[in-house]
């Protein structure tokens, strides 16, 4: 039997992990400052990069909705409302950091560097990745649920058995913590005290599945403790709130501190994709209840009230986002000539029998087509 010291202090340990009850917030949505003696808020620097990162963000998501329905891409989930999320956490990574996005994440890779086109590239359904992954330190996006998970630790424990300093960010949704790969991530990252931030966006559904048929737990962060790594719960449309979170994570993980699981909280506005209907799960009053949390509008406010921001500069940033946006319909618009080769020059480094067979079909396809 272990002793009461013995127990006491595992008590007190396992206390360490739990998150608290209200998600951390440094701005709360009467865009006021909240008092929190355990957290700092951002920069008033940093403050404004947040602020047009979002903005810029959901010009980018508004395009990219557009392009959808104008049969430029294929399908697009949009992250419509999730902005603070997205750019507070992406923010956070420093240079040499790994980023690990999922499918809905278009807005944090834009946010990395990464080209709006080759972020789409996906999306419109060229490549299985528009972009190289080493160039900006931002992974293929991951439309397989929480199989992208296992893949950063793997990244974040090579680079840590090298000697380098880098931590990895991987992003989450809701419904992929009831993967089995979420669970196995979680428990060997926390085995291997591996540099992972696992960032959970909690946007109320997977799918059609609420959070409330997802799992019975007080929340998503109350998983860590099961796993032995803290669980930290903040409001997801507080970007100063998320940055804050996710910078210490990286922090505590670049200096040996192991993994961390945020689970942020935020809402989805749009529906799922544009081939879901969202109206046969949720009705519009919960939708409109969101909006009027909008986490752009609550950080405008709070820099407008402190004079870090003025109406010329807001006009200025919209000019900005529109024109970029603009950009990107003109670069989406023009149609992308197909190579067959493509198929196939990437598969093997030495082609198959049944690959080249397969090859010189399609050239005598493309050949009699032609003629």
């Amino acid at each position: 039997m272990p002793s009461r010291t013995a127990a006491t202090q595992a008590g007190t340990a396992a206390q360490g992990l739990l998150p608290t009850d209200v998600p951390i917030s440094l701005i709360d949505a009467d865009a006021r400052a909240c008092s929190d003696d355990d957290w700092k808020m951002p920069d008033e620097l940093r403050l404004l990069k947040l602020y047009r990162g979002m903005v810029l963000g959901r010009r980018f998501d508004s395009q990219a909705t557009a392009l959808t329905k104008q049969g430029r891409l294929a399908v697009y989930p949009s992250a419509r409302g999730q902005e603070a999320s997205e750019i507070g956490a992406v923010l956070a990574l420093r240079p040499h950091d790994w980023l690990f996005p999922t499918y809905r994440d278009s807005v944090a890779i834009t946010a990395r560097g990464v080209d709006p086109v080759e972020v789409l590239t996906l999306l419109r359904g060229s490549w299985h990745c528009g972009y190289d992954p080493y160039e900006h330190r931002v992974a293929p996006q991951c439309t397989p649920l929480a199989t992208s998970a296992l893949h950063a630790v793997g990244l974040a424990q090579a680079a840590r058995m090298k000697g380098e300093d880098t931590v990895v960010l991987v992003m989450l949704g809701d419904g992929a913590t009831s993967e089995g790969d979420t669970s196995e991530a979680l428990n060997i990252a926390a085995v291997w005290n591996a540099p992972v931030v696992f960032f959970v966006q909690n946007n109320g559904y997977a799918i059609s599945v609420p959070l409330a048929k997802q799992t019975a737990a007080p929340s998503l962060a109350h998983r860590g403790i099961g796993f032995g790594l803290p669980g930290l719960r903040v409001d997801g449309n507080d970007a100063a709130a998320v940055h804050a979170c996710v910078s210490r994570a990286i922090e505590r993980a670049s200096a040996g501190g192991g993994p961390t699981l945020i689970e942020s909280m935020t809402y989805r506005i749009e529906a799922h994709t544009n081939a879901d209907d969202a109206t046969r799960y949720r009705d519009q009053h919960e939708v409109e209840q969101w909006l009027a949390r909008d986490p752009i509008t609550r950080l405008r406010r709070y820099l407008l009230d402190r004079k870090l921001l003025d109406e010329s500069k807001i006009d200025a940033l919209d000019a900005e986002a529109d024109t970029a946006a603009a950009q990107l319909r003109e670069r989406m618009n023009a149609d992308v000539p197909a190579d067959p080769d493509e198929l196939f020059k990437d598969v093997y480094a030495e082609p198959t029998t049944a690959l080249r067979r397969q090859r010189a079909m399609i050239d005598a396809e493309c050949r009699a087509g032609a003629a």
